[in-house]
């Protein structure tokens, strides 16, 4: 039987360092919590970054923020 054991786990030895790092993670709730709500507010926020940068290289020069210039009047100061 121990044989059979080595040769499943003699292909899969680079995957145990995998499995000490999730069995790290997933030790305690709470740490499997905080990694998810990490992991879970990091990935939103590169996906907000890269979707709006995505938008805005497709859609540049005709968002209000790129032409804005050519319809905005600046007050004229008045001198007394």
């Amino acid at each position: 039987m121990a044989g059979f054991a080595n040769a499943i786990y003699s292909h899969v030895s680079p995957s145990l360092a995998l499995f000490a790092v999730f069995r790290t993670f997933l030790r305690k709730n709470t740490v499997l919590l905080t990694t998810a709500f990490a992991g879970a507010f990091a990935f939103e926020l590169a996906f907000d970054i890269t979707s709006n940068k995505v938008w805005d290289s497709w859609n540049q020069g005709r968002q209000w923020k790129d032409i804005k210039h050519r319809y905005m009047v600046k007050e004229e100061e008045d001198d007394e």
